[in-house]
């Protein structure tokens, strides 16, 4: 193909060391359209492969099959289901520990400290950081990996963060479940971080053996905005950042946490709560806290509160998902759907009660 002269040249200018070549003349059809991305679904034969990898500990398949079973899609239901029933065998051999504690506390530093001294010690650790979710897109907003670098590269340790959703005390609805897949690929201790804003964590004592509270120095103050539900529920209190100048006050406050919790009825039959103070920045205080999670889980053990707990949680369990499947069927209902609007503007506008809202709401939902 003979070259031609760049257009700025001028008609009878010569001596060009360059050239402008045509461009490759491709025929495009009419009919063509972008294809729309569609994610691959999850076959049987995957399932049983998801299984094979989650009992050999292999990370990436643990974090596919927690994917699985997080997906809100239909088709991913079933397939999730069948993957837990099969590895059911393999799990509750873990200590499972809840620690919450108010933004600041220093919730993830003290779980990569906690987690790593774990680690160290021969454990295999799995964290499952709730975050809070993003308004906009349902998406993690603090991304835990992030905060906890060090124990994120730690090869016996799998950081798993899930978005809150919004859901009551932070924890993410299928918690419980990630928690029998990271026991089944052989992770003996579970770290179950919430939120901590302030809501009910009565959730997070109903799916653990064991119930840590973050706290800082100042319990004076602290102690009078403090709900006295929260401290009922836990079976001990740690008070962190005790280092440098704020140990004296850190050890002070733990002595007023004593005081109080003396007073309060355990959660836990036959052990009383207890408080503590330790350093995420250089592990002081942390050996002592692990050796009372033990001597907590030997003797509820040999009382037999441990295996009963776990069996009240289970059925706790069930009736929450009862619950939750009978306010989704509620709302899918395409006479409900319907109706709600209108029975919404009777009530604003005080032409109806609630109380005869709702019973005509479910008049035409069992029609």
């Amino acid at each position: 193909m003979s070259g031609k002269k760049p257009e700025w040249a001028e008609e009878n200018e010569d001596g060009f060391t360059s050239s402008v070549q045509e461009g490759v003349k491709r025929s495009v059809s009419s009919d063509t359209k972008v294809r729309k991305f569609v994610k691959k679904q999850e076959r049987p034969q995957d399932i049983e492969e998801l299984k094979q990898g989650v009992l050999l500990g292999e990370r990436a398949r643990l974090a596919r099959a927690i994917t699985l079973i997080e997906s809100n899609s239909p088709q991913h239901f079933e397939y999730a289901q069948s993957l837990l029933q099969s590895i059911m065998t393999h799990t509750g051999k873990s200590i499972r520990i809840g620690i919450s504690g108010v933004p600041g506390a220093g919730k993830s530093t003290f779980i990569e400290a906690f987690g790593t001294f774990l680690c160290q010690a021969g454990h295999k650790v799995a964290v499952l950081a709730v975050d809070p979710s993003s308004s906009i897109n349902g998406g993690s907003i603090l991304g835990d990996k992030t905060r906890m670098e060090e124990l994120a590269r730690n090869p016996r340790a799998f950081i798993r963060p899930s978005p809150s959703e919004g859901t009551l005390g932070g924890v993410h609805r299928k918690t419980r479940e990630t928690m029998l897949l990271c026991e089944a690929a052989g992770f003996d201790v579970i770290l179950v971080e919430t939120v901590g804003v302030g809501q009910s964590e009565a959730i997070v004592r109903g799916m653990v053996d064991f119930f840590l509270l973050l706290a800082l120095t100042g319990a004076g103050d602290e102690l009078q905005g403090m709900k006295k539900g929260i401290l009922e529920l836990v079976d001990m209190i740690v008070v962190n950042k005790a280092d440098g100048s704020n140990k004296t006050a850190a050890l002070r406050t733990k002595s007023e946490y004593s005081r109080i919790l003396h007073f309060l009825k355990s959660p836990t039959q036959g052990w009383q709560a207890k408080s503590l103070t330790c350093s995420s920045l250089n592990g002081e205080g942390i050996p002592a806290l692990w050796e009372v999670i033990g001597d907590f889980t030997e003797l509820t053990k040999q009382s037999g509160v441990f295996e009963e707990r776990r069996r009240m949680q289970a059925k706790e369990w069930l009736y929450s998902l009862v619950n939750e499947q009978l306010q989704t069927l509620f709302f899918q209902n395409e006479r409900i759907k319907r109706m709600l609007p209108q029975l919404e503007n009777e009530v604003i506008a005080g032409k109806k009660t609630v109380t005869q809202a709702v019973h005509e709401a479910f008049i035409n939902f069992y029609k």
